[in-house]
């Protein structure tokens, strides 16, 4: 008789295992936590990637706890999507371009961009296909992120506003946001290289056909409102348009389009940025609060 010690066990990957992915949706309209996926080993992963893409498609947001994996397989993960993009205004880590760190300290005061509800980057003519942002440092309470789906945000609106602002384009600006507490040279230097770009207020989503809502914090007005069907004296151009878009801007308030995801060390989210806008919580004290972000290149809207 064999005295031998047994052989162990067969060392199985976790894509080969059926349902091995942990889908738990957060609520009815937005976002799902995944379990029983490291996305450091996703970024060597094409056929894991590939089933990752299907359900940011479904969900719109991915959330991920546990993830001590490092710079380099963040970038590598998020490269699997899209080439990655700089950031004019906030900087990237030196080693890993594209790797955006957004920290926070007592000692750095918070900037005004983080609480408003935005699309990253529409003032790009391409705005970025998503985002995977990773959790380095976070406050002990507060400092949570919130999504919204603004598909569902069109899909709600009134037939007669659909109808509305079917043809209409808004402008979309890093000046005026960004730039807005900048001297005025480098606010003018900013603008002459992004210059602002127009986009449809109804995008259309490049891989679902879904409709989107797309005005966000960066749009400044609508660039083709005042025609002969919207106005009929000087002052509708005003009120008119400016009224109409507050309330497309208003639809991402609502909590019934939206998620929250309270952060640890280590937790992730990915979104996509075509079809979501998300707001950064800033009701924490002074304290760190350390991110890192990799924004996804996308393409023009139509």
């Amino acid at each position: 008789m064999s005295t031998a010690p047994p052989e162990a066990p067969a060392i199985v990957r976790a894509t080969s295992l059926p349902d091995s992915i942990k889908v738990e949706p957060l609520t009815c309209a937005i976002g799902a936590q995944l379990s029983h996926v490291n996305l450091g080993v996703a970024s060597r992963d094409p056929a894991l990637i590939a089933e990752l893409r299907a359900l940011l498609l479904k969900h719109r947001v991915l959330f991920f706890r546990d993830q001590d994996i490092s710079r380099a397989e963040h970038v590598a993960f998020a490269r699997h999507f899209g080439e990655l993009e700089d950031h004019p205004v906030a900087g990237s880590d030196p080693e890993h371009p594209g790797l955006v760190r957004i920290y926070k300290s007592p000692e750095q005061p918070n900037d005004r961009y983080e609480n408003a509800w935005h699309t990253d980057a529409t003032w790009r003519e391409k705005p970025p296909f998503g985002c995977v942002l990773r959790c380095v440092e976070c406050p002990p309470v507060g400092g949570d992120t919130m999504w919204a789906n603004m598909v569902l945000a069109y899909e709600r609106l009134p037939t007669a506003i659909q109808s509305q602002i079917a043809g209409l384009r808004a402008r979309h600006s890093i000046e005026a946001s960004f730039g807005a507490a900048m001297p005025i040279d480098k606010r003018l230097a900013l603008k002459a290289q992004f210059p602002d770009a127009e986009h449809p207020v109804v995008r259309t989503h490049p891989e679902t056909g879904e409709k989107i809502l797309f005005v966000n914090a960066f749009t400044t007005h609508f660039t083709n409102f005042h025609t002969a069907e919207h106005v009929r004296v000087g002052q509708d151009y005003t009120h008119g348009a400016s009224d109409l878009l507050r309330t497309l801007i208003s639809q991402a308030f609502i909590p019934e389009y939206q998620v929250r995801w309270r952060w640890q060390p280590n937790s992730m989210a990915m979104w996509d940025n075509r079809s979501t806008q998300h707001y950064a919580v800033m009701d924490y004290p002074p304290c760190h609060r350390k991110m890192e972000r990799a924004g996804i290149v996308g393409e023009a809207t139509y």
